[in-house]
């Protein structure tokens, strides 16, 4: 993929949700749409199920520097996986294996072995973390790399903006969800729930044509490996792109695993208002989403730093503010800004990168997500000692002077289109 290509103008109305024109991307859609269902409502039955069995936040963090550490190692292989395998049986196992640890802890919550009554428990939920961090470093890699395969070099930010949407739409209902889920049935029911999301997206995967072509390579997995990073070490974007992409997720992330203890300690409104806040972030994340998909292929790079500078400031406010009101209104922007920066990474990344390396580089794009939750562990440290509003309020403030700097003195990224 080149730079000076895909960048014609079209009219916002059509471009807006131009993609879906395409069969194979809709069905991709609906697969992505079950599993991301499920991974959100994971994102606050799980935290908030440990929180509540524990009472720690170092605990807390501990689950996710075990989701993190899988992920980290096995990704870099995901991204061989995806460069070598047909990307619809890697996402296929991925998600039966989901639904498999799911209904697994919703078994152990109806049987009562998971439950505050057996002390230590907690450790199905680790065990848990660990075998679905090890499932996304490598299946990620091909979801990721299979957009391109799918829609045209023009559609690629709108087909990436309008995946976003579904994410960011289903962040607005599924917290709220298994919000309701958790205060009317328990747990549970969250669990349940969940498995028939992945079931429902093992359906739309399983009917999705087979896309790109299998190449042999001949080699070992560890010198296509080898091969990717050399390829990303020498080039003057794709570097750049994901060692900003990384710190900014590191700094920015952590507020997501710690939001029980916002919820119940600082603002004290419980699992439905934890599901609350949660689906108002995801409200601002569809208005970002949307207005990306609308834009023609222009000043990516500046929207992308301008929007890390955005998430900054807003989710430093959030931090330090114990104002319900307030919050929801922060957050708002919080999900804005992480929205518009996540996506235009990704589009910039899938745009730029030689294809011969698309999975390996997704791989290292992914591995972001791992690496962030070594810094919700070290947040959640911090949160031991100066609370969690200054542990998280502390990382939005490094975030919005490196968005500064790299605005002033990163030129290659700010001109990018």
């Amino acid at each position: 993929m080149g730079p000076g290509m895909g960048r014609g103008k079209v009219s916002l109305g059509r471009r807006t949700f131009s993609s879906f024109r395409n069969p194979v991307f809709r069905l991709y859609y609906g697969g992505m749409l079950g599993q991301m269902a499920a991974m959100n409502m994971q994102q606050i039955t799980g935290s908030l199920l440990i929180y509540r069995l524990t009472g720690s936040a170092a605990i807390l963090g501990a689950m996710a520097f075990v989701h993190a550490i899988p992920m980290l190692v096995l990704s870099l292989f995901g991204g061989v996986i995806a460069d070598r395998v047909r990307k619809k049986y890697v996402m296929l196992i991925g998600q039966a294996v989901f639904a498999v640890v799911s209904l697994g802890i919703a078994l152990t919550l109806t049987l009562g072995y998971l439950s505050p009554e057996r002390a230590g428990s907690w450790w199905i939920l680790v065990v848990s973390s660990l075998l679905q961090g090890g499932i996304m470093g490598l299946m990620m890699p091909s979801r990721q790399a299979l957009i391109p395969e799918i829609v045209s070099e023009e559609d690629l930010m709108n087909a990436i903006s309008l995946n976003m949407l579904g994410m960011n739409a289903l962040q607005i209902l599924a917290p709220v969800l298994a919000g309701f889920l958790i205060d009317a049935w328990g747990f549970q029911a969250g669990y349940y729930t969940m498995t028939g999301m992945y079931l429902v997206s093992i359906i739309f995967f399983a009917v999705l044509p087979l896309t790109g072509t299998i190449v042999s390579h001949g080699v070992s997995a560890l010198v296509d490996i080898k091969e990717g990073l050399n390829y990303v070490r020498r080039d003057t974007i794709i570097l750049p792109i994901l060692l900003f992409s990384l710190f900014t997720v590191i700094l920015s992330m952590p507020y997501m695993m710690l939001m029980p203890i916002f919820t119940e300690d600082i603002l004290k409104v419980g699992a439905t208002g934890m599901g609350v806040l949660m689906s108002v972030a995801g409200a601002g994340a569809v208005i970002g989403s949307l207005a990306l998909a609308s834009l023609p292929n222009k000043k990516r790079g500046f929207m992308m730093l301008a929007s890390s500078l955005l998430l900054g400031i807003a989710l430093t406010g959030f931090s330090f503010s114990n104002s319900w009101p307030l919050a929801l209104g922060l957050i708002v922007v919080v999900g804005l800004g992480q929205a518009v920066r996540m996506t235009l990474s990704n589009t910039l990344l899938q745009y730029y990168v030689n294809e011969k390396y698309m999975g390996r580089v997704m791989s290292l794009f992914l591995m972001q997500f791992g690496l962030a939750s070594f810094g919700a562990f070290a947040a959640a440290l911090l949160t031991e000692t100066i609370g969690v509003q200054w542990a998280v309020g502390g990382f939005a403030i490094v975030l919005v002077l490196l968005s500064i700097l790299a605005l002033v003195f990163v030129p290659r990224l700010r001109r990018l289109d």
